[in-house]
């Protein structure tokens, strides 16, 4: 299916209503997909800047104020038990984990359910996690699984600094 027509629902012969998200067929194009879709949703109350090419370490950039903040845009599909399992490793450089110099959030999209997680990077990278399990529909059975429950759709931590956003990593 041609890119233009992504975004757009159609009947598939056999398939019937196929989502979105659906149609891509590799991890880069849903990635790119993902990317769109926070830049949509960002785009509403923020400044939103995309860096020119594929060698920057984010992939958007989040303007409020003062501030100016580095995202890192990941998606899953995987669902697992009661969850949905997003890795937050390098698709390119492998082998080299991303750092709070190069960014300062996470922005998970888990596209079934189209819910996003704003997970300030200073957090993950205290926990060492290469991924991140997360609970949009149903709360875990495990109380020490809650870890990313309180950045669901949390928007507001846009309007942090760099500094501020470090903090959660405390």
């Amino acid at each position: 299916m041609a890119p233009a027509l992504v975004g757009m629902a159609s009947r598939v012969e056999g398939v019937g209503m196929m989502e979105d998200w659906q149609r891509l067929r590799s991890g880069k194009e849903r990635g790119e997909w993902a990317e769109l879709q926070f830049m949509a949703a960002a785009g509403r109350s923020f400044t939103v800047c995309k860096p020119w090419g594929e060698s920057s370490p984010f992939d958007v950039g989040i303007e409020y104020r003062p501030n100016f903040l580095r995202v890192q845009v990941k998606s899953s599909t995987n669902r697992i038990g009661r969850g949905y399992w997003c890795d937050l490793t390098r698709y390119y450089k492998r082998g080299r984990e991303y750092t709070l110099e190069e960014i300062d959030m996470f922005a998970a999209y888990l596209i079934p359910v189209n819910v996003w997680y704003l997970i300030p990077a200073a957090v993950l990278f205290r926990e060492g996690t290469r991924g991140a399990m997360l609970f949009p529909l149903k709360q875990p059975v495990y109380k020490n699984s809650f870890h990313y429950e309180r950045y669901k759709e949390a928007w507001w931590l846009v309007t942090k600094s760099r500094r501020g956003l470090s903090h959660f990593g405390e």
